[in-house]
């Protein structure tokens, strides 16, 4: 039975959202940075739409944004995804329920194509994606370095069946 809702991230969660952030940093699978941004660089490097949350009992307890790809206006619709589950609530649904919505989300605002990067030994987020549609477009040997160590990545997309599809 699920506890927990899923609302649109506003500024007054960014702590919580922040500290979650840094949870799957710590965890060197989840990204190749090495520290959260603030709020407003986080803010700027975000699209406007499509940033929710999870939360349970008043606290968040995962969350989920949509990135540009690019500024040129031909990849207007394409979006990098980030999902993020505070580690005690990983497995339990929470990021499969934060995508679905991303998905629906993004769809209603022109977005045709989500793609994420996923490091290669992070299959659980790689299943995670799986599950709502996603499916491997490329390997990237050695895509960069986090500290001195090489990561290869696993690009991952998702095609809307509902926008861009010229019907």
């Amino acid at each position: 039975m699920e506890t927990f809702t899923i609302i649109p991230l506003l500024p007054d969660s960014w702590p919580q959202v922040k500290a979650i952030y840094e949870q799957g940093i710590a965890t060197g699978m989840a990204t190749f940075e090495t520290t959260a941004p603030n709020w407003e660089k986080w803010n700027s490097s975000h699209l406007s739409f499509a940033r929710l949350v999870a939360v349970e009992d008043g606290t968040v307890i995962g969350w989920a944004a949509l990135s540009p790809v690019s500024n040129r206006c031909v990849y207007g619709g394409v979006a990098e995804v980030s999902v993020y589950i505070a580690t005690q609530h990983r497995g339990k649904g929470v990021g499969k329920k934060l995508l679905q919505q991303l998905i629906i989300d993004s769809e209603a605002n022109g977005i045709w194509t989500l793609q994420a990067g996923i490091f290669a030994e992070n299959l659980a987020s790689a299943q995670l994606h799986y599950s709502v549609g996603f499916r491997m477009v490329g390997y990237r040997e050695k895509i960069g370095k986090l500290g001195n160590q090489w990561r290869n990545t696993l690009l991952l997309e998702r095609r809307s069946t509902i926008i861009g599809t010229d019907k």
